[in-house]
């Protein structure tokens, strides 16, 4: 039984999307940490911050390194995050006279936020991809319903006559909105973290700067001017753009819902949930999933405009109330594109306009 029902054994059926948890599991966490971890002796050494016969031998040892995950667990607990103890392991692995050189002038943020994002950018690609799939959909299904007529509804009652085009292009609009916005989203949120203890990378110094260079193009991440240790507002962004995502195929999922009842008959879906005391029915759960899944985003994205609140140079309490929201508005985020184009699949107009 699990805690989440994005990874429940029976509920991640119905809610789950094993893609974007791949990228959110331990094994890809602790990937997006070590990769770092070697650009950034790579970059070191590049730029004369450490010996070349330094970084030789970190990366030699990182080759064969295997970290210990319970270990690793055990040391979270004890100091809210898991870098000291992970680069406590790689040291250990590392020749004496080489271990101070690992993980130089960084520190553990530089490599939490920065493991993250390498993790949120392939997530948003696999959203682009999903919402282009999406979005041809509901484009097919108004050129399938051209003309035809159908009663409008205001407030849930009849109001004057409108076209399913009509209807249907106010599915599509916001999705066409949203992924055109979607380049902004990753400029604010893409991108590398290195700012060292304060975020002023003052154990490098003068190199400060071309270290970072350096280290964002071994990673393929843009630099930033200045770091955003206390900066969110990127990854707010992210979180509102999902809200928005979710908010908009809610919306077709409410639609498509009222629209396939029995009385109305306005659409009607090929596959659906079934009874157990009522065999004729055919339950929208999809579209009833797309439901659930926008209120609970836009839920969870509204915690996350707590963690704008950092004090000073660094909080622990916004940071892990970062950790436990974004992860959840990813996954519910994937799940509801995945559950849009199964309903959208299985959507057809009725033989004539009722």
């Amino acid at each position: 039984m699990a805690i989440s029902a994005f990874e429940h054994p029976l509920l991640a059926g119905l809610l789950g999307d094993p893609e974007v948890a791949s990228l959110f599991d331990v094994e890809a966490e602790i990937a997006a940490m070590m990769r770092f971890e070697r650009a950034l002796t790579e970059a070191e050494a590049t730029c004369g911050v450490i010996p070349a016969t330094a970084a030789e031998a970190i990366l030699k040892a990182m080759d064969r390194f295997t970290p210990d995950i319970d270990a690793l667990g055990a040391a979270s607990a004890r100091d809210g995050l898991v870098v000291p103890e992970l680069v406590t392991q790689i040291r250990a692995a590392v020749p004496d006279p080489h271990k101070p050189h690992v993980h130089f002038g960084s520190t553990s943020q530089d490599v939490i936020d920065t493991a993250l994002v390498l993790r949120l950018a392939p997530c948003l690609d696999r959203f682009s991809d999903r919402l282009t799939l999406v979005r041809n959909q509901v484009r097919q299904l108004i050129e399938t319903a051209g003309d035809r007529p159908l009663m409008g509804r205001t407030r849930m009652q009849r109001a004057v006559p409108v076209r399913y085009a009509d209807r249907l292009t106010n599915w599509l609009i916001p999705l066409q909105d949203l992924h055109a916005d979607l380049a902004r989203v990753r400029q604010a949120a893409i991108r590398l973290q290195c700012g060292g203890a304060a975020g002023t990378l003052d154990k490098l110094g003068v190199d400060g700067p071309a270290v970072a260079a350096e280290l964002g193009r071994r990673l393929d991440l843009p630099v930033p001017d200045h770091h955003w240790q206390t900066n969110r507002l990127g990854l707010v962004a992210i979180a509102n753009w999902c809200a928005g995502v979710t908010g908009a195929l809610g919306k077709i999922g409410q639609d498509i819902a009222l629209m396939t009842q029995n009385e109305v008959a306005e659409l009607r879906v090929t596959s659906g949930g079934g009874s157990s005391a009522m065999p004729h029915k055919v339950n929208p759960v999809a579209a009833e999933v797309l439901v659930a899944l926008a209120g609970f985003t836009a839920t969870q994205s509204g915690g996350m405009q707590q963690v704008l609140v950092h004090e000073q140079e660094r909080s622990g309490t916004a940071w892990t109330l970062e950790w436990l929201l974004l992860p959840q508005i990813m996954a519910a985020t994937g799940a509801a594109l995945n559950r849009a184009r199964g309903l959208l699949d299985s959507v057809e107009l009725p033989p004539s306009a009722p």
